[in-house]
């Protein structure tokens, strides 16, 4: 017979693990949970965790369920001989009698697979990396960090699974992380962290990983507090929608800025000087003073009847209460609520001093007098945070005195409506004004906050938005994701401080990510031609992958132009993997036109692509975030027209560039935007 070789050995346990994740779903599925809850809502809360377990011990046939060993020279557990070889992979699988077949990736003992070096192997004597066919294990690849005469040397599988065509949503970096990633992932809750990173060097899957990585390690303290995802649209968001469930996390959840503030119907849109205006810091102020103009000084006593006694509390002494509640840092309906439990304590101190002896609840008693409500109502009255906006944005008089020494009279004009509406409801809300709203409700009573919250493509916030997502963290911490570079719109922050500011987290640390794994080196050589005129304080990014053909650029006569992309998007199908077309939003009518006629299927972005359905034409304003393995970029001077300033368009033109995982092609008739025409240096 034989003998079995080491692949043979690790596919058994393999086979091994899979069976005993089997067994560990079959015992989640199989708990009786009769009479173990106190009350049904306990049963209930319960068997809602017990399914979400259940769901999170799925085994993924096409998923490695581990991607690498670690042989540690000396046994971390003394009175187990086989405590020195740990298996790595996406989630802990265990026999059954307890002992780890699978070790998860965020367990610390995993931790050297993504840090060890021969300089600094971590106790680490072999680290082995696997090989997968789809489900199948086919390969592996051993580093002897203890075996010092042996050259480094870069990892073929390692560089494999990164340049695995991306057909479908977007996949974990689980089996890739970086040392530099990974030090970002692992980096403690309590600490706000900032991610300057150039594309395809992964900060996306770095900010989902560091979720995944936090919910491990601090899972009951996150369960109570939550965590959140923040997305720049739906789309974005379909397209990372698996990565944390594939890591077993079933439970955090995603949204947008504008379905965070999304308290009234959005239906209108702003010019874009005026949602600029909206959006500007200084609105917080003009709203802080909205929300507290109806404050005013009391006209008359308070006299409370109980029985045969009156009892007065004087102006001067209703002044006093008022004005000290004015003066504490203190939300408005907090205030409110603290007003009437004010005045009814002077009441109270009146009867102590008359003999009586009063309790709380006379105290309560006296809150709810009709006398004392009255006093309320007048001193401090109700603020409804969408009647506040809707005076502030159609009173110009009322805007003219809150906004004083704030915002201009040109200003105040252009976010003025036109045409004042009737009411809440009729009215035509753009998404500045969402976020307007937002602002006043918590000046009315606190946003609750959250434990974590990942916020992504974060350049493109204006700072009302950023004070709108601060406020989701305000007692917890945030991991901030963006690139300066791809800021595309016209209030796109300036520098990651002023950002860290409006979300009032100005200690946290900015890291800056510039090793690129997604993006050839020729296309993102190409790509940051842009950089000095968009942001030249910025690194230019590098990329670790050469791959040959990767640039083509042609230029074709004007008349022939859709009919050449629709040729070049027939050529990229002919690779395997994901093709995006990305062109200006205008053009796109015109190409999906160029593609039905080819009869080229395509998707629209957020679409899952499959072996039938690979192309995805892309509106440019919706590129980012997306990666394709081939991309075929329509006319880039349309992108650049497409916004409402140059500096705009040739960043929304660098986002548009380095979506591509393998190849890129440009297409064009009018001559390409001037950092762009010199030959690529290669040729």
């Amino acid at each position: 017979m034989p003998a079995r070789s080491p692949l043979d050995t690790e596919r058994d346990h393999l086979a091994a693990s899979r069976a005993a994740l089997s067994a560990m779903r079959a015992d989640a599925e199989s708990l009786d949970l009769t009479g173990v809850a106190p009350n049904w809502v306990s049963a209930e809360v319960l068997r809602g965790d017990i399914a979400v377990r259940i769901k999170s011990l799925a085994d993924l046939a096409h998923t490695p369920l581990f991607f690498g060993r670690l042989d540690y020279l000396h046994a971390l557990d003394e009175d187990d001989e086989s405590g020195n070889r740990f298996y790595i992979g996406r989630r802990h699988v265990h026999d059954a009698d307890g002992d780890p077949m699978v070790i998860d990736w965020r367990a610390p003992v995993s931790q050297p697979f993504y840090r060890a070096t021969k300089r600094d192997p971590q106790d680490i004597a072999l680290r082995r990396r696997f090989g997968y066919d789809g489900g199948e294990l086919t390969a592996y690849e051993d580093e002897h960090l203890s075996d010092l005469e042996e050259a480094e040397k870069s990892s073929a599988l390692l560089q494999r699974e990164i340049e695995r065509p991306r057909v479908g949503p977007m996949r974990d970096i689980v089996a890739t992380i970086q040392p530099e990633q990974d030090e970002i992932v692992r980096a403690p809750l309590s600490g706000s962290v900032c991610v300057q990173g150039a594309p395809g060097t992964g900060k996306t899957a770095v900010g989902l990983h560091r979720v995944a990585y936090l919910l491990y390690s601090h899972r009951e303290r996150l369960a109570r507090s939550g965590t959140l995802v923040v997305g720049p649209n739906r789309s974005f968001l379909r397209y990372i929608e698996q990565v944390l469930p594939a890591l077993g996390e079933m439970e955090v959840k995603q949204a947008t800025v504008d379905e965070l503030v999304a308290h009234v119907e959005v239906r209108g849109t702003d010019p874009a000087t005026a949602a600029g205006i909206k959006g500007d810091a200084r609105m917080a102020e003009v709203l802080r003073r909205a929300v507290r103009s109806g404050l005013r000084m009391p006209s008359e006593p308070v006299v409370v009847v109980r029985g045969s006694r009156r009892w007065r509390v004087p102006v001067y002494e209703l002044e006093e209460i008022v004005r000290e509640l004015q003066s504490r840092d203190m939300r408005y309906g907090s205030a409110r609520e603290a007003l009437p439990q004010r005045i009814a304590h002077a009441v109270l101190v009146q009867m102590e001093r008359a003999g009586e002896a009063p309790d709380d609840r006379v105290q309560n008693a006296v809150a709810r007098t009709p006398a004392v409500k009255a006093a309320v109502k007048e001193c401090w009255p109700q603020v409804d945070p969408a009647k506040l906006v809707l005076r502030l944005l159609s009173d110009a008089d009322f805007l003219a005195e809150q906004a004083d020494g704030i915002l201009d009279p040109e200003e105040q004009k252009a976010v003025l409506w036109a045409k004042p509406p009737r009411g809440v409801k009729s009215a035509r809300w753009s998404p500045a004004d969402a976020v307007l709203i937002d602002e006043a409700r918590d000046l009315v009573e606190r946003t609750g906050s959250l434990g974590h919250v990942v916020l992504d493509e974060a350049q493109d916030l204006s700072p009302m938005q950023y004070r709108a997502v601060g406020r989701r963290c305000s007692t917890g911490s945030v991991t901030i994701l963006g690139d300066i570079a791809q800021g595309t719109t016209p209030w796109a922050t300036p520098s990651w401080a002023a950002a860290l500011a409006h979300l009032g987290k100005p200690e946290a640390a900015v890291e800056e990510l510039t090793q690129g794994f997604r993006v050839p080196r020729k296309v993102i050589a190409y790509a940051s031609r842009l950089l000095p005129a968009i942001a030249p304080e910025l690194s230019e990014a590098t990329s670790i992958r050469d791959s040959p053909g990767s640039l083509d650029v042609r230029t074709v006569p004007a008349g022939e132009l859709a009919g050449a992309v629709a040729a070049a998007c027939a050529r990229a199908l002919e690779h395997e993997g994901s093709v995006g077309l990305i062109a200006a939003d205008a053009r796109v009518p015109v190409l999906a036109r160029a593609l039905a006629d080819a009869g080229l299927a395509h998707l629209t972005p957020g679409e899952e692509t499959s072996a039938e359905a690979r192309l995805t034409l892309v509106p440019a304003s919706l590129a980012k975030g997306l990666e394709y393995d081939y991309v075929v970029l329509d006319e880039p001077a349309a992108v650049v027209d497409g916004e409402p300033d140059e500096r705009t368009g040739l960043r929304r033109l660098y986002v548009a560039l380095t979506r591509a995982v393998s190849g890129l092609a440009i297409v064009h008739a009018t001559e390409l935007p001037e950092p762009l025409r010199a030959p690529p240096r290669s040729w």
